[in-house]
């Protein structure tokens, strides 16, 4: 029996058993969509428990590696549909109306395509230009901030996730469709 005060992590299963989505959660959720995620298969049964009675960050390492091992499709990288590499959110956080109104008006005039279904010619470009991003976990990065300070770390999301930078800002600099992300100026592997 599940422990309602205990987190845990889960994952949906396709037909053929292997996963389609892993997350983290408490109580029901695992049995539950919200708005913008993966729905959960009707058939409960390939509904799985993968880790019980853990804290809530046990809960977010765990996903963390398991999304690690399986991969996204999204990156090239695996099998699932996630598209984080799992870890964040804060369970339970009730967001007050003048925060709500304020995220609203950030997002005017934002454009997103959620639900939309790509053709397989378009799927295929994507994937193409995205060749060359799949190693990015296992490539030594040179991180520069605007204070002059230069950073080497293995791994770029891992240091972005443990030092509070947005893993897509530091990827956007990497590539130059930013000039900085916070205070970091130039992102570059290493050779």
């Amino acid at each position: 029996m599940v422990n309602p005060n205990k987190f845990y992590t889960y994952a949906y299963l396709r037909e053929d058993k292997t996963p389609y989505y892993i997350g983290k959660g408490k109580g029901r959720r695992l049995y539950r969509k919200t708005k913008n995620e993966i729905k959960p298969p009707k058939d409960k049964s390939r509904i799985i428990f993968l880790k019980q009675n853990l804290t809530e960050q046990e809960a977010f390492k765990h996903e963390i590696y398991m999304i690690a091992v399986f991969g996204r499709k999204d990156l090239g990288t695996g099998i699932l549909h996630n598209r984080t590499d799992g870890g964040e959110g804060k369970s339970g956080v009730i967001r007050s109306e003048e925060s709500k109104r304020k995220q609203g008006e950030r997002m005017k005039g934002n454009t997103f395509n959620l639900g939309k279904s790509h053709s397989k010619k378009t799927k295929r470009k994507i994937s193409e230009s995205h060749k060359g991003e799949k190693n990015y976990l296992s490539k030594l990065w040179k991180i520069t901030k605007n204070t002059g300070e230069e950073i080497l770390v293995w791994g770029l999301y891992g240091w972005g996730k443990e030092n509070n930078y947005h893993q897509n800002g530091l990827y956007s600099v990497y590539t130059g469709k930013y000039k900085k992300h916070k205070d970091v100026i130039k992102v570059e592997v290493v050779e």
